[in-house]
């Protein structure tokens, strides 16, 4: 499963997973509690796989940022938690992207994009990293 079917939706803690389309939108499950919400197209919702981080060059999408953060914990958890404090995850965030853009790159969304890695890594998840690279590389050939 790709990061294009992983979702965080405005207002509801964590991810959730598509499970099924439905007429009026999708039906959408935790990653943290695996309970299943109905979710309309009037929910605000960011798919994983369009996301991406300012730089001081360009836009990183996150799942390169997801990489780094794996290639730096070497697959585990992250040494840090979303719950500390702003310059700790700063600090944290300027060892895995040096380049990020202070400016536009919020204390807030490092703490979503560390529990992001956090929670895909505990549903072994971070596969799905690897995976849309494999895609994209065939269809560049």
């Amino acid at each position: 499963m790709g990061l294009d079917k992983i979702l965080s939706i405005s207002g509801k803690p964590g991810l959730y997973e598509i499970v099924t389309q439905t007429r009026s939108g999708f039906i959408a499950q935790s990653l943290i509690d695996k309970k299943k919400v109905s979710v309309s197209i009037h929910n605000n919702i960011s798919v994983l796989s369009e996301i991406a981080v300012y730089t001081l060059s360009e836009e990183l999408p996150l799942r390169d940022v997801l990489k780094k953060i794996k290639d730096k914990e070497n697959g585990q958890p992250t040494s840090i938690s979303h719950k500390d404090s702003k310059d700790t995850l700063e600090e944290y965030f300027f060892d895995v992207l040096p380049d990020y853009d202070e400016d536009r790159v919020y204390a807030s969304d490092i703490k979503k994009i560390v529990q992001w890695y956090n929670l895909l890594q505990k549903h072994d998840m971070l596969d799905a990293l690897e995976e849309n690279e494999a895609v994209v590389a065939d269809e560049e050939e």
